[in-house]
């Protein structure tokens, strides 16, 4: 069988997941972020304790706490209630809380009213140093999602260059140092390269993600491939043990036909031909078995056809009146005339199990097979005076490898039988019941209803894909 392929995922699939792992990722980096931010906030108001404004340097840091507080309730409501989510809802979550981050490149913009031209050129020095390094971390933190980290990237050198635009146009009308234009060309330009910084690392974690999810698709079609492989390997296992199951019976026939004729030549001319009956059998038998090896890959074909039910009787008389008789039991045949349409070779499988059977489970007495003319069609019947089966197992025999506990001759078979003969009665659309009383015997009964070839197609199929899809 060949193994399934699995389908190829969808653009939009895998860049919804993208999507989603972009925004876990961004999330991961908050914590950190969140006491870094703090650090610097302390390290701005010693700095700047002697020369910004005391009212304005206030203002600032409660502003500042109030940001870094919206941010850490955001951090932990995620942490409760989003992070083991799918893709949809870190993309609804990021959605939500957005504005947190320009909100605090606003705040860290703000800065610029505390110390740019107001403070010395040192601790102007010290202040733009540390802006500038928060806004190259906010690369590394932010740039797995690539709106917030230009929002904030935009936010932060806005509000920089609208205080700057402030102080030097209206404040100071134009008049100040030369440096406040170098300043604005620097911030424009250091604004820009940061940007493109972020561009290129977003592609970079949008390529490791992408790579990430066909590498899980690759592993999963792998799966399904070895999986379906270890299918086939079983449906091949099940057919070795079914052959061997099923040869016995004619074999044996055989080797006591060749028997007899060594211990009284003088029957060769009434052996001869059951033996080469015998011989047909077994070829036949061979046929069968390679018919549902083709059957269990899903490439068998159905011959239906009109059967005529006393020759096929009659034929299976020859195979199991010599191991009835070695045995000691008597094997009797009713036959009705009639036709059945079906599938000769399936039909002869199913009831040369169920006759195998009775066979194996009965010391004493005999097998009655026999055919009957009811009002819904030519029935089947295979008597026998065996062990018996007790109602708890008489579902339980028609599944694969079962064996009724403590029934004599169960060691000397696989449990596959009554497991075939329920999977070809129901793809040939033959009702098969039985009723059966311990230590008395049991009778199975199969209603020969026309067969449609087109609907056994189809519960051969159906059949396939059922034994290939359990675990």
């Amino acid at each position: 069988m060949k193994p399934e392929m699995l389908p190829a995922p969808t653009p939009s699939a895998e860049a919804h997941w993208v999507e989603g792992e972009l925004v876990r990722s961004l999330m991961r980096t908050q914590r950190d972020t969140q006491w870094v931010g703090l650090l610097l906030m302390a390290v701005i108001v010693g700095v700047l304790w002697g020369d910004a404004s005391p009212p304005l340097l206030a203002a600032w840091v409660l502003l500042g706490a109030a940001a870094a507080g919206w941010r850490y309730w955001i951090l932990r409501r995620y942490e409760r209630e989003v992070v083991h989510q799918g893709s949809d809802e870190h993309l609804a979550f990021l959605r939500r809380y957005q504005l947190a981050f320009p909100l605090s490149a606003l705040v860290w913009g703000l800065t610029t009213l505390l110390y740019f031209d107001r403070s010395s050129l040192a601790d102007q020095f010290i202040c733009w140093l540390m802006m500038a390094g928060l806004a190259m971390y906010s690369v590394n933190g932010l740039s797995s999602q690539l709106p917030t980290l230009r929002a904030y990237l935009d936010t932060l050198a806005v509000t920089a260059l609208a205080v700057l635009a402030w102080r030097m146009g209206v404040e100071l009308r134009l008049q100040g140092p030369a440096y406040h234009w170098w300043l604005v060309v620097l911030l424009l330009v250091f604004w820009q390269v940061l940007r493109h910084a972020g561009l290129r690392l977003h592609e970079t974690y949008r390529r490791n993600f992408e790579l990430q999810f066909r590498n899980a698709q690759l592993i999963e079609s792998l799966t399904r491939q070895t999986q379906a492989a270890l299918d086939a390997v079983e449906i091949k296992n099940r057919f070795l043990a079914s052959a061997a199951h099923d040869i016995r019976q004619p074999v044996h026939a055989l080797g006591l036909y060749a028997d007899w004729l060594g211990t009284e030549p003088e029957l060769v001319h009434e052996l001869a031909p059951k033996i080469v009956e015998s011989t047909k059998a077994v070829n036949q038998l061979f046929d069968s078995l390679f018919d549902l090896a083709r059957l269990d890959s899903g490439k068998i074909r159905l011959n239906i056809e009109p059967v005529d039910v006393a020759k096929l009787l009659r034929d299976l008389e020859l195979q199991y009146r010599p191991l009835c008789e070695a045995r000691g039991l008597q094997f009797r045949v009713r036959v009705r005339p009639g036709t059945a349409v079906t599938d000769p070779i399936l039909l002869q499988r199913i009831l040369g199990n169920l006759i195998s059977n009775a066979v194996k489970y009965t010391q004493q007495g005999g097998i009655l097979l026999a055919a009957r003319t009811t009002r819904e069609g030519l029935r089947v019947e295979i008597w026998d005076t065996g062990v018996g089966i007790a109602p708890v197992h008489q579902r339980e025999i028609f599944r694969e490898f079962y064996k009724v506990p403590s029934h004599p001759g169960t060691e000397d078979g696989f449990g596959l039988g009554l497991y075939i003969v329920g999977r070809l009665t129901h793809i040939l659309g033959h009702p098969l019941s039985l009723q059966s009383r311990v230590g008395r015997g049991t009778v199975f009964r199969l209603a020969l209803h026309p067969t449609d070839p087109a609907a056994a197609a189809d519960r051969a199929v159906a059949s396939i894909a059922q034994l290939v899809s359990r675990p």
